[in-house]
């Protein structure tokens, strides 16, 4: 997370809506005095811990159950040249929104790994509109159970939730402004955009 205030994301709702949004995470817990990671599809369950799976042959799925973990969730980010601005004695940049969820992981059972499926896949269909969602509902029950043995599903209990926003706020009207045209220029309106809401 980085150490200026001014980048402090405290909004734990709108975290968790940006995290249900993104819902992709690196998840990483220490084995064996080393770092291991993996990528994982995440949503929150109905009691708000965050949940999510992996394939079972992934490495980590046998060292996560009852370890500290981390799920970093990085949205819109891009680098910033310092000739942007317009000002003097600028440095490179880069800006960001993301947000980390630390807590002890716990291993699912098939009932909650069901109920991860159907949070993760409603959430993102909803993204979709005016699709028409995608449910289960249009599997056959058997071929679905068979997939869902490929799979295991994690909650992260007790999680401590903190972000990061990072998007020029510490700059000038007329330096963010030159900075959110050359974004907008390269064809990055997610993160032009972003850093005019932030302002």
């Amino acid at each position: 997370m980085h150490p200026n205030r001014a980048f402090v994301w405290d909004d734990e709702p709108a975290m968790r809506d940006f995290v249900e949004r993104v819902a992709f995470a690196l998840i990483a817990v220490a084995v064996d005095g080393r770092v291991v990671t993996a990528q994982a599809p995440l949503a929150f369950a109905g009691d708000g811990a965050p949940v999510f799976h992996l394939a079972r042959a992934n490495p980590l799925v046998g060292h996560l159950d009852g370890r500290p973990a981390l799920a970093t969730i990085v949205g819109e980010h891009s680098y910033i040249s310092p000739d942007w601005y317009g000002s003097e004695d600028q440095v490179p940049t880069w800006n960001y929104r993301l947000v980390e969820i630390e807590g002890v992981v716990r291993r699912l059972d098939d009932a909650g790994l069901i109920d991860q499926l159907d949070r993760l896949s409603a959430a993102q269909e909803a993204l979709l509109a005016p699709k028409p969602p995608w449910t289960r509902d249009k599997m056959n029950p058997a071929r679905f159970a068979a997939m869902t043995k490929a799979i295991v599903g994690f909650a992260i209990d007790a999680p401590a939730i903190r972000g990061t926003v990072k998007l020029g706020q510490n700059k000038s009207a007329v330096e963010a402004a030159g900075a959110i045209a050359a974004l907008r220029e390269l064809d990055r309106t997610d993160i032009a955009a972003s850093m005019e809401t932030a302002r």
